[in-house]
């Protein structure tokens, strides 16, 4: 991180990567002795409320983040950035978007944790449009424009007042992740989910193994018990993806299956006032299968450059994945988040499945729902078979690996009616593993 006396005395003259946290009040007009380099701006966690109507004066600036600042009305200036490509206003307090804001060249946008209450008809001419994160806001529905962001991949809409998903969503031919938990069309799918409480006081918390947007996991132990566990502590605030609580339920909804971390129980940190959960500590030996993906694309997860996988572990991991979505969404469980991140394994591919926080429950007897929500689904495993045979070293033209080049293209296929369901996928994987 830089600071802004650095950028007074000329020290970051030239550079193209800026980030400033400072208690910043108001834009520092320096800033524009950059403009002719200047491709990303990070000014999060200060006490910005507005920007210079001469911002475009920034013309090469593609990304740009104001994260937990003070703007109550999103900058109509934005518009004027030609190549401006991400924005991000996490956890601000805006409540309006002016109907030529939000520019036409725009991939990513990140609204997450606001006040908007609708978004401009203008976002339909955002044909690069890819991810849209409005969760934890106050929208009660979404403008038809939408459909016309026939490259939008990612959308998250948990935590709002949505009473009806429309239909025109399903069918958005690149969608391949999608969380709606949290709002008032997704309450019938809620029911209380009984599990043992585990007393907060009768675990010895140790030290960290990890934390994520919703809470953060300890490693346990429990008074008469031989075996460590892991306890999620939830955080208790509207994440990137939804409410905690909803996380919570849907790990408790999908009950036990080979590829998932098993579930002990529920605890209170009565302290805290945060609830979490108690699980199986997950073996030493596994390993996260990838990155998150980068600010270059949303479908694409990062792996490390020399990792490469036999065709024994690939279609282990694919089939274990493959049984356990069929799994959840024979439960109505559309999970959300399928990447490759969210995915731990082993030397041989033995694969474990987690990170709840994407979830979405739904009714699994409205079939035609319940049919495009799992069609959504397999268009992520689709991307997921992609990844997996970027890492295959062997022949490119093998029957293993056209096969499963066959399966991936079934599975993204834009018309998302002629997508197999999970079973089938099962079906086929049964077929290539026999070829392994």
């Amino acid at each position: 991180m830089q600071t802004l006396a650095q950028l007074k005395c000329g020290v970051l003259e030239g550079c193209t990567s800026l980030k400033l946290s400072e208690g910043l009040t108001s834009f520092p007009i320096e800033i524009f002795s950059l403009s002719d380099t200047l491709e990303y701006l990070d000014l999060s966690s200060n006490n910005l409320s507005e920007l210079p109507k001469d911002f475009g004066r920034l013309k090469k600036l593609k990304v740009f983040f104001c994260s937990d600042n003070s703007f109550d009305t999103y900058p109509q200036v934005l518009a004027d950035c030609p190549q401006l490509d991400i924005v991000g206003f996490k956890a601000n307090r805006i409540q309006t978007i002016p109907d030529n804001a939000i520019g036409a060249n725009l991939r990513w946008l990140i609204l997450t944790n606001n006040q908007v209450s609708a978004i401009p008809a203008a976002i339909g001419q955002c044909y690069r449009l890819e991810k849209l994160m409005l969760a934890g806001n106050q929208l009660t529905a979404l403008p038809d424009e939408l459909q016309n962001c026939k490259a939008l991949a990612l959308l998250r809409l948990s935590a709002n007042e949505i009473d009806i998903i429309p239909e025109w969503l399903f069918s958005l031919p690149k969608l391949s992740w999608l969380a709606f938990a949290g709002n008032p069309c997704t309450q019938n799918a809620i029911a209380e989910i009984e599990a043992p409480v585990i007393a907060y006081n009768s675990l010895q918390i140790k030290d960290r193994l990890g934390e994520g947007a919703s809470g953060t996991i300890y490693r346990a132990s429990r008074a008469g018990i031989l075996h460590d566990v892991a306890v999620k502590v939830f955080k208790g605030d509207v994440t990137s993806d939804g409410y905690p609580e909803d996380e919570m339920s849907s790990s408790l909804q999908a009950g036990e299956h080979d590829a998932l971390v098993k579930i002990l129980g529920t605890t209170d940190n009565i302290v805290e006032s945060k609830t979490g959960l108690v699980m199986e500590l997950i073996p030493k030996h596994y390993v996260n299968l990838g990155n998150p993906p980068s600010l270059k694309s949303c479908t694409r997860d990062v792996f490390d450059p020399n990792v490469q996988f036999s065709a024994q572990q690939i279609i282990n991991i694919l089939t274990s994945i493959s049984s356990v979505a069929n799994h959840l969404h024979e439960r109505g469980i559309m999970h959300g988040d399928l990447y490759a991140h969210n995915m731990l394994i082993d030397d041989e591919g033995n694969t474990l499945f987690g990170d709840f926080g994407a979830a979405t429950r739904y009714e699994r007897t409205e079939l035609s729902n319940a049919y495009a929500l799992e069609k959504i689904e397999v268009s992520a495993f689709g991307y997921l078979v992609d990844d997996l045979l970027s890492l295959y070293p062997s022949n490119k033209n093998d029957a293993f690996s056209l096969a499963l080049q066959s399966l991936k293209e079934r599975c993204l296929s834009t018309k998302t009616d002629s997508r197999p369901n999970f079973e089938e996928i099962e079906s086929k994987l049964a077929e290539i593993k026999l070829s392994v």
